[in-house]
């Protein structure tokens, strides 16, 4: 089950939903001088052209990256901020020909002091990540992310931040998901872990959300941004799902600021909504 390639996905709408919640998380962490360890248990290739053959097969980013990187200005400054890291990872700052995965925007915070851990399974997407220049403190893993994370347990820094981020292909991944969450959280009781999941018709989801709230971990804040409204007959990925736990203070503000300019630009039907899954 090694089929999924994130190339045909790079810049939609989930792809920018997740990496600002990721930078806000990564921007919050900067502040303290203590070191990080960042882990991103499903790394994939680190940037995608989108000139690229399976980007240009199914287009994703014309409902994402694109109708954003068309807006001059950002009246949420953290929006801005964003975009203006998004332009540097292009060869040419004024045109939007590349979209950065995860372990480019985490390569992009790392500091003297800091940690990064990539793991990716598939062969083809593994070779495409050692390709890519990232930091020095960059180590690329040809590995299970799930496994990986949780031989490594706990870290030798300060401090732990974590996005996973599966295919879902297997329904069991949702499981296997929360039960790597709670066994992490026992080594590492502060950690703060981002977890992204598809909104489906089958509503799969779920079995990750009760899931942790039944295993008790806390402090779990919920965000979804939604494309179009779900339809019990339609198929394929209606909205993006994000968990934060242990989440910085002021992501919630951030988030729905920026959310607020960019769902007038997904369309009609498009929504942002959030809120704490399970308080502290």
């Amino acid at each position: 089950m090694l089929s999924y390639q994130h190339a045909y996905h790079a810049g939609n709408f989930a792809d920018v939903h997740k990496h600002l919640t990721l930078y806000a998380v990564t921007d919050y962490l900067l502040r303290k001088e203590s070191a990080v360890t960042y882990v991103d248990t499903h790394a994939g290739r680190g940037l995608y052209p989108l000139s690229g053959q399976e980007s240009q097969r199914l287009q994703e980013y014309r409902e994402g990256i694109w109708p954003l990187w068309q807006q001059p200005k950002s009246s949420a400054p953290f929006l801005g901020a964003w975009k203006e890291v998004l332009r540097s990872a292009q060869p040419d700052a004024a045109t939007l020909t590349h979209y950065p995965g995860s372990p480019w925007w985490m390569s992009n915070v790392l500091r003297e002091q800091d940690k990064l851990r990539l793991f990716e399974l598939h062969p083809g997407e593994h070779k495409q990540l050692n390709a890519q220049v990232l930091s020095p403190n960059a180590q690329r893993v040809f590995g299970d992310g799930l496994v990986g994370l949780t031989d490594m347990l706990p870290v030798r820094t300060p401090r732990l931040c974590v996005l996973i981020d599966p295919s879902y292909e297997r329904k069991v991944e949702y499981q296997e998901v929360a039960e790597t969450v709670v066994h992490a959280l026992e080594k590492v009781r502060h950690g703060v872990i981002l977890i992204w999941y598809p909104l489906l018709p089958a509503g799969h989801h779920h079995a990750l959300l009760d899931t942790l709230k039944a295993r008790g971990v806390r402090k779990i804040w919920r965000s979804e941004l939604l494309l179009r409204a779900p339809a019990e007959q339609a198929h394929g990925m209606y909205g993006s799902g994000m968990l934060v736990i242990n989440p910085p203070w002021g992501l919630d503000q951030q988030l729905a600021a920026a959310m607020a300019e960019i769902t007038p630009l997904l369309g009609s039907s498009s929504r942002y909504k959030a809120d704490w899954w399970v308080q502290e």
